[in-house]
C-alpha cells in the first residue's frame, strides 16, 4: 500500500478516471508499461537532442543517478500513462501540484514534438499548452531576470 502525500503528484484523467503519481511511483498496475514508454521516449529525446539538466535535481547524488530520478518525475508518469490509455488525437491533459521544472518542462516539448500529441499541464503556477514542441508560455516560467532560475520539482 502507498503512503499518502500532498508532494509532488502528479495526475490525469483516462476514462473518467484520476489517476495520481507520484515521483518513482511503481504502484500503479501498468507500471511496468509506463516505464517503458517513458524509456521508449527518452531513447527518442536523447536522439533529438536531449540532455537531462540534473541541476534540477537537488540531491547530492551520482550524475547517473540524478538523471534516472529525473525520468520518473510524476509528470511525465502521468504523460506516459496518457499516451498508452488514450487515442492518438486525445489531447492529454496534466495537473499537478507543484511548479514544473526546466527538465520536465524541455522533455514535454519534445514529447509533444516526437508523439504529435497536445499535451496541457497545469502546475501551481500556470498552465502550459505543449504542442508541436513548443509551449504557448514561450518558456517565461522559467526565465528571471534574463537568468535562468532554477526551480526544483522537489
Amino acid at each position: 500500500m502507498r503512503k499518502e502525500s500532498k508532494n509532488h503528484q502528479g495526475a490525469v484523467e483516462v476514462d473518467g478516471i484520476i489517476h495520481e503519481f507520484l515521483v518513482g511511483d511503481k504502484y500503479h498496475p501498468l507500471s511496468e508499461k509506463i516505464y517503458a514508454k517513458l524509456d521508449e521516449l527518452t531513447k527518442k529525446m536523447k536522439v533529438a537532442g536531449y540532455i537531462p539538466t540534473t541541476d534540477y535535481v537537488l540531491f547530492d547524488i551520482e550524475e547517473e543517478e540524478k538523471e534516472h530520478f529525473l525520468g520518473c518525475y510524476c509528470e511525465k508518469l502521468a504523460i506516459a500513462f496518457g499516451l498508452i490509455r488514450t487515442p492518438p488525437t486525445t489531447v492529454i491533459r496534466v495537473a499537478k501540484n507543484l511548479r514544473v521544472c526546466g527538465d520536465c518542462h524541455m522533455a514535454i516539448k519534445l514529447i509533444s514534438s516526437i508523439t504529435g500529441r497536445e499535451i496541457t499541464l497545469r502546475d501551481n503556477n500556470r498552465f502550459h499548452c505543449f504542442s508541436e514542441g513548443s509551449c504557448l508560455c514561450n518558456d517565461y516560467w522559467c526565465i528571471s531576470n534574463g537568468k535562468f532560475n532554477i526551480t526544483s520539482c522537489f
